[in-house]
């Protein structure tokens, strides 16, 4: 069982994973970006733009949004239904510790995943500043975690196997009435499907004791998740950009919300002086990947089963389906 899981490591990603575009510091140069006007457009065009940039990179802004919670939350219902947590449908919140977590105060946050204490953790995450007043700070930070665990397994191999074998415990107790933990053991840092890696799986504030190592597993399990956190909040890895909900730049003009593969790009910001006003939502891996696969057959269609739908169809689509 152990050889094979290592060999399927080692194995050349198969094709599924040819679209991704991986990213370091530099992508500051030119961000994925689309606008308000075009993502809420009824035609629906660039809504696929939007999140087929979020296919290829991870993340995407979208900038011209109204700087209120009304704008961005029906900007967040153009994917699909959200999904509900323990923090609610739709979160608008500031730095008052309304909840028992570290979002809820100005500290700064590393390069982290979200709700990595569910079973299934949120797909797609979008949240919006609207508003940083009398104080300053709060950048946002960004990480490509397929790039940084692409550095991982060229130089540290033997790191990188360990982060995609051993389960890592998580937990969330910050509430009274809650106490999250996943009910699978499959909870390692790096999750692999036919040998492509399909899931980052990290918040280091969230982690509970490591309790699934051998005892000549510590001391390398330790060393492997400092060489990742090293490369994790290496220059040549983060992305830093100041949003402000009326900061006008050349590359990112106006008010930006920001959609991130909570999957697959890791996020975080500086500490923060002053009252600084977020508000998001999360929406299912399952709505974005359904949303996105609806409109690729309409703006994108496969030759073949385009082709055989005039042939042999279910509700317009082909029996030949890759999704059938």
């Amino acid at each position: 069982m152990v050889v094979a899981a290592l060999q399927l490591l080692r194995s050349p990603p198969v094709p599924a994973a040819k679209h991704r575009i991986l990213w370091g510091s530099k992508i500051l140069q030119d961000p994925p970006t689309v606008t308000h006007a075009e993502a809420m457009a009824e035609d629906d065009r660039g809504l696929f733009k939007w999140l087929s940039n979020v296919d290829k990179f991870g993340f995407c802004f979208i900038s011209g949004v109204p700087a209120t919670p009304e704008a961005t939350e029906e900007l967040s219902r153009r994917i699909g239904f959200l999904r509900e947590t323990q923090y609610g449908t739709f979160w608008d919140f500031t730095s008052d510790l309304a909840k028992g977590d570290t979002a809820y105060t100005t500290l700064a946050l590393g390069a982290h995943t979200d709700t990595t204490y569910f079973t299934d953790p949120c797909g797609l995450q979008l949240f919006h500043l609207l508003e940083h007043t009398g104080g300053t700070g709060g950048a946002t930070l960004l990480v490509d975690g397929f790039y940084v665990a692409s550095i991982l397994k060229e130089l540290h191999l033997d790191a990188y196997e360990l982060l995609s074998t051993v389960p890592v415990p998580t937990h969330a107790a910050g509430e009274p009435e809650a106490l999250y933990t996943p009910s699978t053991r499959q909870t390692p840092v790096l999750k692999h499907e036919d040998g492509v890696l399909v899931q980052v799986r990290w918040n280091n504030d969230d982690r509970s004791v490591i309790r699934n190592l051998k005892p000549d597993q510590v001391e390398p399990w330790y060393e492997a998740i400092r060489l990742w956190y090293k490369l994790l909040s290496s220059p040549d890895s983060e992305y830093w950009v100041q949003l402000s909900p009326r900061l006008l730049t050349p590359i990112l003009p106006s008010s930006c919300g920001t959609v991130v593969d909570n999957h697959r790009v890791l996020h975080g910001r500086s500490a923060f002086t002053g009252k600084r006003r977020m508000c998001g939502a999360y929406t299912g891996m399952d709505e974005y990947r359904s949303k996105l696969a609806v409109l690729s057959e309409r703006f994108a269609p496969d030759p073949v089963t385009a082709d055989t739908a005039a042939r042999a169809s279910v509700n317009g689509r082909s029996v030949w389906h890759p999704a059938l």
